[in-house]
C-alpha cells in the first residue's frame, strides 16, 4: 500500500496548517481526542527504568500504555535494557569488574540475570532485575496493558527483528486483538521498522525521528507513525503527517517524547500529536485530563 498524498502537497500542508489551525491543535469544528499518554520505559521517573517494578507503577497509576526497549544478549536471548551497556542502570561493574565496557551483547543472560537493575535508582528497588522479553510482555499482558517496542540498535544484532515478532508470535501478541490496538514497534531505524512490516504486514510499526517533510510520503509506505522528539516538532509538522496515509489505510500517527512537565504537554497537545511519551506520566495526564 502506498502514500495517498504527493510530497508538494505535503509541504503545502506544512506552510499552511499555522494558518488553519488554532491553539488546540485542530480546525475549530473538529473533535480532538486527548493524546494518549505513554509511560517511558514504564514509569521510569518513580521506579527503575525498564523493570517489571516500572510497569507495574505505571499500571498503578491507570497508564495504559507502556514504552520499552529490546536488545539482545552473547546467547541470543532479548532482554529489556535502555543503554548498549550494562554500567548505567546495574552494578555489573562489581559484579563483573574485569568485564569493560560491560556491553549487553557480550554478556549471557544467565549473567545478566544475576545483576541488580534496582538499587541504583534507589534502596527500595534493590534487587530488581533486568526482564527478558518474554517476562516484560507476560507482565505487560497480565496488567492489560499496551505496549510500544522499541528495536534499539538494530545494527549490533543481525535479525533482530524477527527473532523479537517470532517471540511476539509465541506469546499470543500478534493476534488480531493485539495487532489492532495493543502493540506498536518502533525504531531510530528506517530500514528496522521496513523489515518488521515486510516480516509481519499487520504489525502496527513507528518510526522515531523527524524526517523531512518532503520524505514522508515514503516513509507512509511502511509505517504507520512518524515519532519525534519533541524539540523538532511543530504544529505544521504534525499536520503534514497526519495528511498522510500509512499502510494500514489509516492516517499517519505522531507520537513525540519525551515530555515531562504540564507545560510542555499542552503545548504538544496544541499541536494535535497523537500520543505523548513521557518519563512523568502521572504529571502530563494531570495536564491533558480534560483536553
Amino acid at each position: 500500500m502506498h502514500a495517498r498524498a504527493v510530497a508538494a502537497t505535503t509541504t503545502a500542508l506544512l506552510g499552511a496548517a499555522a494558518l488553519l489551525l488554532p491553539a488546540s491543535g485542530a480546525l475549530a469544528h473538529e473533535v480532538v481526542e486527548q493524546p494518549r499518554v505513554i509511560a517511558h520505559r514504564g514509569a521510569s521517573a518513580y521506579a527503575p527504568e525498564n523493570t517489571l517494578a516500572a510497569v507495574d507503577r505505571a499500571e498503578r497509576m491507570g497508564i495504559d500504555w507502556v514504552e520499552n526497549d529490546v536488545q539482545r544478549t552473547e546467547d541470543g536471548q532479548l532482554v529489556v535494557i535502555h543503554d548498549d551497556s550494562l554500567r548505567r542502570t546495574t552494578d555489573a561493574e562489581e559484579v563483573f569488574p574485569e568485564r569493560a565496557p560491560w556491553k549487553v551483547k557480550d554478556f549471557t543472560a544467565a549473567e545478566i540475570a544475576r545483576l541488580d537493575a534496582g538499587s541504583w535508582f534507589g534502596p527500595a528497588y534493590a534487587g530488581a532485575r533486568v526482564p527478558t522479553l518474554e517476562q516484560y510482555v507476560r507482565r505487560v499482558e497480565h496488567n492489560h496493558q499496551k505496549l510500544l517496542l522499541e528495536i534499539k540498535n538494530p545494527g549490533l544484532y543481525p535479525g533482530i527483528e524477527r527473532q523479537t515478532l517470532k517471540l511476539l508470535g509465541n506469546e499470543g501478541w500478534l493476534d488480531r486483538r493485539h495487532l489492532t490496538g495493543r502493540l506498536v514497534v518502533q525504531s531510530f531505524s528506517a530500514d528496522s521498522i521496513r523489515t518488521v512490516h515486510d516480516l509481519k504486514p499487520g504489525v502496527t510499526t513507528g518510526f522515531l525521528g523527524t524526517p523531512p517533510v518532503a520524505e514522508l510520503p515514503g516513509y507512509a509506505t511502511f509505517t504507520d507513525q512518524i515519532n519525534p522528539s519533541y524539540a523538532s516538532v511543530s504544529r505544521g509538522y504534525v499536520a503534514a503527517a497526519q495528511a498522510l496515509t500509512g499502510p494500514h489505510d489509516r492516517r499517519l500517527e505522531v507520537f513525540t517524547w519525551t515530555v515531562d512537565d504540564a507545560s510542555t504537554a499542552l503545548r504538544a497537545a496544541g499541536y494535535g500529536v497523537d500520543g505523548v511519551i513521557t518519563n512523568r506520566p502521572a504529571v502530563v495526564r494531570g495536564a491533558l485530563r480534560g483536553w
